[in-house]
This record gives structure tokens, C-alpha cells and sequence, in this order.
């Protein structure tokens, strides 16, 4: 993910127990191609259009990412995420974990909004 304008839709992960697995899946389907990417003691999986751009990501649920449902995480871009992450609990919303990095400069924290669907905004430079 690269460094983008703000207050938008800028990338979508998916989080589930058997990434290997989903990320064939997906390049079958969906016709794209996917890359390892280091988590440390495990990979997880860049996903990359026919073009060769990095489209979205799937991941392992371990980690910080253990709990999350096997769902699509839309990340939105901010100007500031301490600032949105206030304005999310003041709003009825709820944060779920602690900000993460990611990148040189990015970091990101994973909200639940009133109706209950889950997000994660983002700020920063993400490589």
C-alpha cells in the first residue's frame, strides 16, 4: 500500500485461518497472482491485479490478527489517527486493539462502527 490521498477506501485485507489456502483460491477465481510477505515467524500474502499492482492482502489469523472474522477489512486513510480514533468512540463507536505499524511511517487500529461492522482506518506511509 502506498501513501494515498486521504479520507478514502485505500486497501482490503482478509483474515483467516488458512491464508495458503484462500490465497490459491482467489488467484484462480479472480485470476491474480500473489507474494509472500514476512509477519516474522510466518507469511502472509500480497495480492497483485494482472497489471502486477498490489491490489489487496490476505492474512494468516495469528498475531494481532487472531479473533478477527474471516471477513474483507476495508482500511481507510486519515490525516490523523488519534484524532479519528476519538471521534470513533465519541461517535458510538469502539476500538478493538491497540494501534499497529506498518511500513516506515504507517499505522493503522481496527474500529467497530454503531451497527456493528468493523474498519480499519489508517494513516501514515505504508510500504
Amino acid at each position: 500500500m502506498s501513501d494515498t490521498s486521504k479520507n478514502i477506501f485505500a486497501w482490503h485485507d482478509l483474515t483467516v485461518a488458512n491464508a495458503d489456502k484462500v490465497s490459491d483460491f482467489y488467484c484462480e477465481v479472480a485470476g491474480c497472482t500473489k507474494e509472500r510477505i514476512s509477519m516474522g515467524y510466518y507469511d502472509d500474502y500480497i495480492m497483485k491485479d494482472s497489471n502486477g499492482n498490489v491490489v489487496a492482502g490476505i492474512c494468516h489469523a495469528k498475531g494481532s490478527n487472531v479473533g478477527l472474522s474471516p471477513v474483507w477489512l476495508s482500511y481507510v486513510m486519515v490525516n490523523n489517527l488519534e484524532d479519528s480514533l476519538h471521534k470513533c468512540v465519541a461517535n458510538g463507536g469502539k476500538i478493538h486493539g491497540a494501534k499497529r505499524k506498518m511500513g516506515p511511517s504507517g499505522e493503522y487500529c481496527l474500529i467497530e462502527d454503531p451497527a456493528g461492522a468493523f474498519m480499519m482506518l489508517a494513516s501514515g506511509k505504508f510500504e
